[in-house]
């Protein structure tokens, strides 16, 4: 279990994420959703350790991340950020192969290689797993990305808008694996999304921020409510069901 207790973040000084509590399960997928500076990234970054606290701590299987050794943490949670930036020129398959460095330390294994290959299958990447990143489409890195993260093989993955450059199909695809291996090897998944009706329709639960703090927190069929979201995003909206799942849309 991951447990956020008062965690408060702040960018010079001016507080972004404020007095934010809540537990994340063991297993799931929980999907962080809200408008754009709601705090959710920075949030994410948080629990991650990527950025500090001002106030607050997260704790990681009964552990403060603050005390946690790199590689061990690494092996436990993985981090997809939104922007990554590299400044060197490598393969899909080199990337994809960074995820293994907490468990290999730059020794690379069959077992490695196999688990890279498995990584890039199930984002359908296999086929280029040679091509240099800079020769893909902006999706197609962003698919090498989470592959990264997968590969990583860690209990926790939290992922910041992974589906940003994604097409349709492949948002899908992504999802329904994303949901395939929380079920298969008992993952938590921590994603942040703008689409709350991707979200809806494969979270297990929602929780919603806006101006730095936590304004609801619940199943899909909880949140997605017209007097909640209209309260989230300041826009007036209609609520149906599709699939089982609510669905929203604003207004016209």
């Amino acid at each position: 279990m991951i447990e956020i207790r008062n965690v408060t973040m702040a960018y010079d000084r001016a507080p972004v994420v404020k007095d934010v509590s809540f537990d994340l399960p063991d297993c799931g997928i929980t999907a962080l959703i809200g408008p754009n500076g709601a705090g959710k990234s920075t949030l994410l970054s948080g629990i991650g350790r990527l950025h500090p606290l001002v106030e607050g701590e997260v704790v990681v299987d009964g552990k403060s991340v603050a005390d946690w050794k790199p590689d061990e943490l690494a092996k436990t949670m993985a981090i997809l950020r939104q922007e990554n930036h590299l400044s060197v020129r490598l393969t899909v398959a080199e990337l994809v192969m960074l995820g293994r460095h907490p468990h290999n330390h730059g020794r690379a294994t069959k077992q490695d290689e196999e688990m890279v290959a498995e990584a890039l299958r199930s984002v359908s990447m296999l086929s280029m797993a040679d091509r240099f990143l800079d020769e893909l489409s902006g999706g197609q890195r962003q698919r090498a990305f989470i592959a990264m993260t997968l590969a990583q093989d860690a209990k926790y993955l939290l992922l910041d808008e992974p589906l940003s450059a994604l097409d349709l199909r492949h948002s899908r695809d992504m999802m329904r694996h994303l949901s395939s291996v929380c079920f298969e090897k008992n993952l938590s998944v921590v994603i942040v999304i703008h689409d709350i009706n991707t979200a809806a329709a494969y979270a297990d639960r929602l929780i919603a921020m806006k101006h730095g703090e936590v304004v609801a927190d619940g199943t899909p069929v909880e949140v997605l409510r017209p007097n909640v979201l209209e309260d989230i995003f300041d826009v007036e909206v209609n609520v149906g069901e599709v699939g089982g799942r609510p669905f929203a849309m604003p207004v016209a």
